[in-house]
């Protein structure tokens, strides 16, 4: 018999304030921290030793966290787990596509001053224009220290082209030059001055002039989250693709760690730089993951031996947004395959290994969606259209874990504000939930 639901639309409720509370991965990971925090997780450093069993060390049972940059693991090892206990890990990404501040930022012309931007990742770049936008990210400090900013109002606008001086866009629709019509305004002026921008975010951080010596900053629109329609039955919001499921993975985590007699020692990994390739310090592809867990197994007293078993019996459910059938453009979509929003988490099959999904891989989110009485669906994509990646395949490659892709149907992927159904989210909790208790 199913259990009942652990998260009901109050789960949807805390998403919407994550979503506003989290511009970028570097706030994204501490809101994920501080929840994990209020449920008993500690965090510890990777310079510190994890073998010597004194108070808040990662070799004793109960929670605990890595924070590095933008990416986040954190792990639950219950009373009993031995060196050999497999994980059972929900594994997610904090970045989203959007516009990043360069090096050299300050810039303008005729009157106008500007911020010159680069494109991150792959956004939808019309869904950018005529938005008013936010400035958010991580500031790092002379003596090597960092501090989050966030200018949480209106401050840059990426003004689009009337169409008076441009007919052509009616008939041949909106052309974007990357480099010449993205770069936002915040302000007049013909006296552009290197040092501007970062001279008014450090006023806005109380810190000193000069102090700041390096940034990684991006836009981010300010329009909050919000339910949407007759019955309030959708939600739309920024950097659902993939916060939405970082977030549920965080829920889920807390929920696990609170039961008894765990079989497995489960885990939240939220990578960056997903949208780009995942090839960083802190991407899938990267030695981050594999190492915490290597760590875990030896700080235990485990073996190499042990680090082998534990990683053959582990499964990864990589959790990610996917595409709901649209009502426009339903023909994009596989014929057979039309995954709905409010159908419950989808489960995402390629045979080319876009996605690590396999049958084996299935039948354990079956089992998963069975136990917590989450209904599922798949996607798969239209032969005629190229399908995308997550982290998935570079899990399973990079760590020979078990990977099985999932995640939530979303309308306008990659916009600068996304569409989803406002039962998904916990629905993906609840099933995340089940699998990481096993």
């Amino acid at each position: 018999m199913s259990e009942p639901s652990r998260f009901d639309r109050g789960h949807t409720d805390d998403l919407l304030s994550f979503l506003a509370a989290s511009p970028t991965p570097y706030h994204a990971v501490a809101n994920t921290a501080e929840r994990l925090e209020k449920a008993g997780f500690r965090q510890v450093a990777e310079t510190d030793a994890w073998d010597t069993g004194t108070s808040g060390s990662a070799a004793g049972t109960g929670g605990k966290y890595v924070l590095r940059g933008g990416a986040i693991v954190a792990w639950f090892v219950p009373e009993g787990a031995v060196p050999h206990t497999p994980f059972r890990i929900v594994g997610a990404h904090t970045d989203s596509p959007n516009l990043r501040v360069k090096p050299r930022p300050d810039t303008g012309g005729h009157g106008f001053r500007q911020v010159a931007v680069e494109i991150y990742g792959g956004p939808l770049l019309n869904s950018w224009l005529d938005r008013d936008l936010g400035l958010a990210g991580r500031l790092t400090l002379r003596d090597g220290s960092t501090r989050l900013v966030n200018v949480d109002r209106p401050l840059l606008r990426v003004p689009q082209l009337a169409i008076h001086l441009d007919r052509s866009v009616s008939a041949e629709g909106l052309k974007l030059d990357k480099q010449r019509h993205l770069q936002p305004i915040w302000g007049l002026g013909d006296d552009v001055r290197d040092g501007d921008l970062i001279a008014f975010l450090e006023e806005e951080s109380g810190l000193t002039p000069g102090e700041v010596t390096g940034w990684d900053l991006m836009t981010h629109s300010v329009e909050a989250p919000a339910y949407l329609g007759r019955d309030q039955d959708l939600v739309a919001g920024p950097r659902m693709d993939n916060l939405l499921s970082l977030h549920a993975g965080a829920a889920a985590l807390a929920s696990a760690a609170a039961r008894e007699n765990l079989p497995y020692i489960p885990v939240l990994a939220g990578f960056d730089h997903e949208e780009n390739g995942s090839q960083s310090d802190t991407g899938a592809d990267g030695p981050l993951l594999g190492s915490i867990l290597e760590r875990s197994v030896f700080a235990r007293g485990g073996s190499y031996e042990d680090r082998a078993r534990a990683f053959a019996g582990t499964v990864c459910l990589s959790s990610d947004t996917g595409h709901a059938v649209h009502p426009n453009y339903a023909e994009r979509h596989d014929p057979t395959h039309h995954p709905r929003v409010n159908g419950g988490p989808i489960l995402k099959v390629n045979v080319n290994n876009r996605y690590a999904t396999d049958g084996s891989g299935r039948a354990v989110f079956a089992a998963a969606c069975e136990k917590a009485g989450v209904p599922f669906q798949t996607f798969v994509s239209n032969n005629s259209m190229p399908c995308g990646t997550t982290i998935g395949p570079i899990t399973a490659a990079r760590h020979g874990i078990k990977t099985v892709d999932i995640g939530v149907a979303i309308l306008s992927m990659h916009s600068a504000r996304e569409l989803c159904g406002d039962q998904d989210p916990f629905l993906l909790a609840n099933a995340l939930t089940a699998f990481l208790e096993g």
